[in-house]
């Protein structure tokens, strides 16, 4: 992986399903003439989404979602001694594109939880046009570029791509291709896995799509593989008011174990920002540029300890967030984190996935990853210019209320028309 080259830049190529045949004979080949070869045999145009859609209740089942995962790993004290970063919009993907193909228990399964509503399919075809923007990710550039006062960034870059592969000499079923092509874009492309020239072509369909922040998803796949469905999501945004670099310093930040490292600490001073709290904890919005974005930084109002897992009633109370005056210290993180899906999900439920004839016959799911990684720093994509102008500004009134985030903290990037939660972690230690 290339070294991170912008302020605030997530990705997730967050899942893969790894569905294998399950005692059936290897497929015969069709030749290397077909791989590669998208097919034919179901209409592969997307589809407008519809206006109807139940996106809200989508949006809710991801949620809820968020908030059993993210204390799910809280629990396995991941988030006490690392840091944590999933996509639960990626995860929210992925699975309702193996929905489409799933009956029976697993299909239930899916359903429970992940929230699914029925019309999911076409609720996450309206979110990828609600959420999505296609903005150019070369026109966003690193911390050291400079920028008029005046010139505006750049908007913020949020793509969303679904791939499906699929082992030459297989014909998945014409219901679940004709989903994932219209609702999800994802027209099947043929492969072989027997070779292992199938990851090397998945992890290539990656680092495109995640502007080479992720560059292996796999090492290896099971030649036995016959299908794998992958989800990626990038996001590359500035600050809608960036910190002055100038006023970063190095800190104290408290561990959860109660020893201390030095971090470089951000620094907003009487900042107006949206501003919640709750019973334990306490939480400011930093908007990005555009308005549509935005982070929320949770920390915990007790002792130092471990970071407040990110819920879905926290998720409803970012709503709620009224401004207020706030001085705010914050450090720079930049790390990844990934997962073995199979075994936490089965934590949650979710543990008959061999009911999908609606792919193909005899198929159950062999392996589920999970990847992403995220950095922060001052500016954003294309701001260190505008860090500048708070500069130049007269000095600001006290601020009624000052949030460090000097000891272990959450945070969640959501998208605020819809409130769907893109990215959620937590930071043990940005160092």
């Amino acid at each position: 992986m290339r070294p991170a080259r912008t302020v605030s830049c997530l990705v997730s190529a967050a899942l893969v399903l790894a569905v294998t045949g399950c005692g059936t004979d290897s497929p015969d080949s069709r030749g290397d003439d077909r791989e590669g070869v998208a097919n034919t045999s179901a209409d592969t145009d997307r589809v407008e989404p519809a206006g109807d859609a139940p996106v809200d209740e989508t949006v809710a089942g991801i949620r809820s979602f968020t908030g059993a995962f993210g204390e799910l790993l809280a629990e396995r004290g991941a988030g006490e001694t690392e840091n944590t970063v999933f996509s639960p919009l990626s995860l929210g993907y992925a699975f309702a594109m193996l929905r489409a193909g799933a009956n029976g228990d697993t299909a239930d399964q899916l359903d429970d939880v992940f929230g699914f509503p029925e019309g999911v399919h076409a609720a996450y075809n309206a979110l990828s046009t609600g959420v999505v923007n296609t903005g150019d990710a070369e026109d966003q550039t690193g911390p050291d570029a400079t920028r008029e006062p005046d010139e505006q960034p750049p908007d913020p870059v949020v793509s969303i791509a679904n791939g499906l592969f699929v082992q030459d000499g297989i014909e998945p079923g014409e219901d679940f291709l004709r989903t994932l092509a219209r609702q999800y874009g994802a027209g099947a492309e043929y492969v072989d896995f027997s070779t292992g020239s199938a990851a090397e072509k998945i992890n290539d369909w990656v680092s495109d799509r995640t502007d080479e922040r992720i560059d292996t998803l796999f090492d290896e796949l099971d030649p036995q593989t016959v299908t794998v469905l992958a989800n990626a999501v990038y996001l590359k945004a500035g600050w809608e008011s960036p910190f002055d670099e100038s006023r970063t310093t190095d800190e104290p930040f408290h561990l959860a174990d109660g020893t201390t490292t030095q971090v470089p600490m951000m620094n907003k001073e009487a900042a107006e920002l949206n501003y919640v709290d709750g019973e334990s904890w306490e939480a400011v919005q930093l908007p990005y540029v555009g308005g549509e974005l935005a982070m929320w930084v949770v920390v915990p109002t007790g002792e130092p300890g471990q970071a407040p897992p990110v819920t879905a009633g926290m998720l409803e109370e970012f709503e709620h967030g009224e401004p207020a005056e706030l001085d705010l210290a914050l450090p720079r993180w930049d790390y990844g984190a990934d997962a073995e899906l199979l075994p936490l999900l089965a934590e949650l439920g979710l543990s008959d996935l061999d009911d999908l004839g609606g792919i193909a016959e005899n198929v159950v799911v062999d392996d589920a990853v999970h990847r992403a990684n995220i950095t922060v720093d001052e500016s954003g994509t294309e701001a260190a210019a505008v860090t500048g102008i708070a500069g130049i500004v007269s000095a600001p009134a006290p601020a009624d209320k000052t949030i460090r985030a000097d000891q272990p903290f959450s945070y969640a990037i959501t998208h605020e028309p819809t409130g769907a939660p893109l990215f959620v972690g937590s930071v043990a230690d940005p160092g």
